[in-house]
């Protein structure tokens, strides 16, 4: 038997990870290395690697929580752009990248923080969270 992805045991509670979205398909939450503040990750519960091996309703699905959380990203920073990525390469389950894409650099992971300020991504959430809540996606938001 496999061992659960660290994006499964954040979902199961198992590890920490600051959701900013919860549904029965997939989870948000924030990565615990930003290319920029406000740098999501958006994950399906299932736990698959390839995410062209996703069925095509939960991609679907996927990409829209992608865009209802980029949208809330977009207004909680301010940001210009956002920024989408699938990379699939740090973890074995899918994840989409959602952030905002201040510059051409910031769609490069090799430019992370390894070692950001646990307040500041803890205020990343509450932006977030509240930006989702104020877009009318409350249901989705978990308190913390």
């Amino acid at each position: 038997m496999a061992m659960a992805s660290v994006f499964s045991m954040i979902i199961n509670g198992e590890l920490p990870g600051r959701f900013v979205w919860k549904d029965g398909q997939a989870v948000a939450f924030l990565t615990i290395n930003p290319v920029t503040p406000g740098h999501v990750l958006v994950v399906p519960r299932a736990e698959v690697d390839h995410w062209e091996q996703l069925d095509t309703a939960a991609f679907a699905h996927l990409s829209d929580v992608a865009q209802k959380v980029g949208r809330a990203v977009k207004d909680a920073f301010d940001a210009p752009r956002i920024g989408l990525l699938i990379a699939g390469l740090e973890v074995p389950h899918v994840h989409l990248h959602v952030f905002p894409g201040l510059s051409i650099e910031t769609f490069d992971l090799a430019n992370a923080d390894s070692d950001p300020d646990p307040a500041g991504l803890d205020d990343a959430a509450v932006r977030i969270r509240s930006s989702l809540t104020s877009l009318g996606y409350g249901e989705y938001v978990p308190e913390s």
